[in-house]
């Protein structure tokens, strides 16, 4: 499996061909990807060359075509493998979801059996995050399911004002609390992604987590250009809140966003988000996507009183990663992980946190 699909072009009959997409592809798979209802911002070839760039992982990002050229289908792979450990191919690490994207379900099937088999040409574990269900993958016998979490998702009206308006007064308190408190919303790109980062950084040292590294939100900015944005909320010189969005397919999505602590009674994240969901209203996004939560916990109630709704994510899994799905010895084990993480100097777990982060899949 692994030299044919090295090789080129597969094709029987007349059926589709596929092939590993290359750097000439990018512009006609974003296409077919914007064309598609079920591709969100992380389908764009963009996602790639941020990881390529700034982690270095393999990547397999397979292309079905007609026999006229015309892009039929899409897979983005990327093998994710640890010095000494097994590899595992995820679509899409780092985010929420990726998977297939198809024309019709033969495609979508055949991409996935091509999945399966390249998987286990490289000897490694396969792991396909969707948006919906694939019934496809659930009669893959290796592959077991996993809906254990939610995006929170919220429809867009037509313009900030609108949205506004439709907010409960206590909603709209807590978003005018930092602005009286003189915190101040600016969005633009690059050139707030030191301070950004500063606020990222401190905030997952402090949450026991180690952080991407620079290169890699540098490298993201950078290779969405115009579809990535960076919003930073300040109080007076000092970034105390951060996050990124990116633009795909009328989703506005946040993949990242912090506040420093010690800022948490004024509610800057409040601020923060409303900039966020303005931006994308009178830009003309019809849904905002806050990201993935476990039902029940605070980012999930976090998400939920700007009247966001939960999306079952359906993440498959084969047995080789299926193990930290079910958060036994995991769960037990983390909250001690993190006290240790926390408690480490910050230049330390800077120092050391993206060297195991871009091995971390979530």
């Amino acid at each position: 499996m692994h030299s044919f699909i090295e090789s080129g072009r597969v094709s029987e009959n007349n059926t589709p061909m596929y092939r590993l997409a290359e750097e000439k592809d990018a512009l006609s798979w974003d296409m077919f990807a914007l064309s598609q209802q079920e591709a969100g911002p992380y389908h764009l070839y963009a996602w790639r060359r941020a990881v390529e760039s700034a982690y270095g992982h393999k990547v397999y990002y397979v292309i079905a075509e007609d026999h006229g050229g015309t892009v039929q289908g899409i897979l983005p792979l990327i093998l994710v493998k640890p010095p000494l450990m097994k590899g595992r191919l995820v679509s899409l690490p780092f985010c929420d979801y990726g998977g297939v994207i198809a024309a019709d379900e033969g495609i979508k099937n055949a991409l996935y059996h091509y999945a399966c088999g390249l998987s286990e040409s490289l000897n490694a574990g396969l792991e396909l995050r969707s948006r919906i269900t694939e019934p496809g993958l659930s009669t893959e016998n290796r592959l077991r399911e996993f809906t254990h979490k939610v995006r929170m998702v919220l429809d867009l009206p037509e313009n900030s004002e609108a949205l506004w308006n439709s907010f409960k007064s206590k909603l709209r308190s807590q978003i005018k609390k930092p602005q009286k408190d003189g915190f101040e919303f600016t969005i633009g790109s690059a050139d707030l992604v030191n301070d950004f980062y500063r606020v990222f950084s401190t905030n997952m040292h402090d949450l026991g987590s180690p952080v991407h590294s620079r290169a890699w939100i540098e490298a993201v900015v950078r290779c969405y250009g115009t579809r990535a944005h960076v919003g930073v909320i300040y109080a007076g010189n000092k970034p105390v809140a951060g996050g990124i969005i990116l633009e795909g397919n009328g989703i506005m999505g946040i993949p990242w966003a912090s506040t420093l602590n010690k800022y948490n009674s004024s509610s800057p994240n409040m601020l923060l988000y409303w900039g966020f969901l303005a931006y994308a209203c009178d830009h003309g996004f019809k849904c905002f996507d806050f990201g993935r939560s476990s039902p029940g916990e605070g980012t999930y109630r976090f998400k939920e009183q700007w009247g966001a709704v939960p999306c079952l994510l359906h993440w498959y899994k084969d047995g080789i990663t299926a193990g930290p799905m079910q958060g036994d010895a995991s769960g037990r084990i983390r909250p001690m992980i993190e006290k240790i993480w926390a408690r480490m100097p910050q230049r330390v777990a800077d120092t050391i946190g993206p060297m195991v982060r871009r091995f971390i899949t979530l």
